[in-house]
């Protein structure tokens, strides 16, 4: 199993027209081969000391896959070329993590 997470920041003031974007691709990501879960994800303002500063034009799209080859797939999947077409005006940087569960990494 692995993880992805994507931070994406957006222009300011877009975030509610692209969580509308997003929620349409929703289900056919879940439908996808390999995919164990996969949303979306606001910072929560919080008094816990550590938290960073809440950003307000960000969301994390929070995934769990099979394996790596099931993201790659994702990747390439027919559906997410219109997605990245419908939200591409709303997004200034997208940057991902993968991440394995700590010890199955070898």
């Amino acid at each position: 199993m692995i993880y992805a997470m994507a931070t994406i920041d957006l222009r300011e003031g877009t975030r509610a027209a692209f969580l509308e974007e997003f929620r349409k691709v929703v289900p056919l990501v879940q439908a996808e081969d390999g995919c164990l879960e996969y949303g979306a994800a606001v910072d929560l303002p919080t008094s816990i000391p550590v938290q960073i500063p809440v950003r307000p034009d960000t969301v994390v799209i929070v995934e769990k896959w099979r394996d790596q080859a099931a993201l790659e797939a994702h990747a390439v999947a027919p559906h997410m070329t219109p997605y990245r077409e419908s939200i591409k005006d709303f997004v200034v940087q997208i940057s991902a993590q993968i991440l394995v569960p700590a010890g199955a990494d070898g």
